[in-house]
């Protein structure tokens, strides 16, 4: 019987998608962090569950070859780097494996190839956004992270994943605010002030946002904190505090008051230039986006005489895109800000051949189905929960020739797909593109066409 607190000798076999090693005790399986397969590790075990357990390596007795040197151990305290210990390689092998597995679930693969991962050249210092909570921790204003888990703040000055320029900002916002006296938030006395500090940079453009969210808009002496800031971060363009006085997780609220300069700053993205303002979502990897929007773009097989719906367009970073080799591009999008800077977007990169909609896909959906509209190719980029059914129904009735899914949550495309299968839709190909590495996360784009048509 398996005993907290005892150690074992263990062979790691194989990987969780949390990307813990799998071990096994008389055929009882044990997870264990920061191991991979084929090392021979000395582990305790810390918890005992009814199905599996957890435990801790005290040493790597024969290390992997595919092991490497640890960045920051920190990274692996707090989640934002498990895969720290993964070469490279390893983890767009782990990453293809996990896709290909996930979908063999529900959906039959055979002749359908799981493409290679495309990776970065350059794994590190990619993510173009950063949330930072902030907490008082001995008097002392912090940012850091929470160790994972839980709601303990851990300071953190280099999270290594994150543009370099962005974590120098962090700390030039959190010294301003510490040279000012101002309180972080107690989320258990639901008092202080400074909540989250945001920081969104265009990676092309160099241009800086920071975006300070605020429990209320008490924030004093908030002339002289704006011109502290506008003065120590080279680049801003956008300085906008975010009210959120609810207790909640969600991180921002619905208030913005720009304290400095305009609620949007730019970036280049495959040649186009694109506007984002404080509350619109933009990919965390803007090299990252430029392959992942190639291969959607790619598998759409667009004719100048396609019609092309993007479910879920933003700003319109795919809709532009694709317009250029389509007749028109209709976009729907529920978050009535970004469908502002999506049209604005349009006239930027002097684009007349895309229309955006604001409301819920699958309400738009069914109402251009009524309307007649003739759709030639879809293409949907939904958020981790995947496709609303009825939205998946209305699509159905628009018979698109082909469809093309980006998907951040194979498990959520899975289902999808499925359904789709299952109404006359055939699985074409399989891409995961590393947008996260260091991570476990994975986007996927697949495309698929409609059976018996010419």
């Amino acid at each position: 019987m398996i005993k907290k607190n005892k150690e074992y000798e263990l062979e790691i076999i194989d990987l969780t998608y949390e990307g813990f090693g799998v071990a096994k005790i008389d055929g009882f399986p044990v997870f264990i962090e920061n191991t991979l397969p084929q090392e021979i590790v000395n582990v305790v075990i810390t918890k005992v569950l009814r199905k599996f357990a957890y435990g801790r390596a005290l040493e790597i007795i024969t290390p992997s070859p595919d092991r490497v040197e640890i960045t920051d151990k920190v990274g692996t305290r707090i989640g934002t780097m498990p895969l720290q210990h993964m070469s490279y390689d390893l983890q767009l092998r782990f990453k293809q494996k996990m896709v290909r597995e996930t979908l063999a679930k529900e959906i039959d693969m055979s002749g359908v190839e799981v493409h290679e991962t495309l990776g970065m050249e350059t794994p590190w210092g990619y993510r173009n956004k950063a949330q930072i909570p902030v907490r008082m921790i001995e008097g002392q204003l912090e940012t850091g992270f929470f160790k994972r888990g839980t709601h303990s703040l851990i300071p953190i000055e280099n999270y290594h994943i994150q543009d370099p320029k962005i974590d120098e900002a962090i700390l030039k916002v959190r010294d301003i605010l510490r040279s000012f006296d101002v309180h972080a938030y107690d989320e258990n006395k639901h008092s202080g002030v400074i909540r989250h500090i945001i920081v969104r940079r265009g990676q092309f453009s160099e241009d800086m946002m920071i975006i300070l969210v605020t429990n209320g808009n008490n924030l004093k002496p908030k002339e002289a904190i704006t011109n502290a800031i506008q003065e120590a971060i080279p680049h801003l363009v956008s300085l906008v505090q975010n009210i959120n006085a609810k207790k909640t997780n969600v991180i921002m609220g619905e208030e913005n008051v720009v304290l400095y300069g305009n609620d949007f700053y730019t970036d280049d993205l495959m040649g186009k230039k694109f506007c984002i303002s404080s509350q619109s979502f933009y990919q965390v990897n803007s090299k990252q986006t430029e392959v992942l929007y190639q291969k959607a773009i790619d598998l759409a097989e667009l004719k100048p005489t396609d019609t092309v719906i993007d479910a879920y367009c933003g700003i319109g970073t795919i809709s532009l895109n694709l317009a250029q080799h389509a007749k028109h591009v209709y976009g729907v999008e529920i978050v009535p800000d970004a469908i502002v800077m999506a049209k604005f977007n349009a006239i930027e990169n002097n684009i007349s051949n895309a229309t955006f909609e604001v409301g819920k896909a699958e309400e738009v959906m069914v109402k251009w189905v009524e309307e007649g509209l003739n759709v030639d190719v879809l293409v949907v980029d939904p958020p981790r929960r995947g496709l609303d059914p009825q939205f998946i129904e209305a699509s159905l009735k628009t018979t698109p020739k082909r469809i093309v899914y980006v998907s951040c949550n194979p498990a959520t495309l899975t289902r999808d797909l499925a359904v789709y299968l299952e109404n006359g839709y055939e699985l074409m190909h399989v891409q995961p593109v590393d947008m996260f590495p260091q991570t476990v996360h994975v986007e996927v784009v697949i495309s698929m066409t409609l059976k018996n048509v010419d």
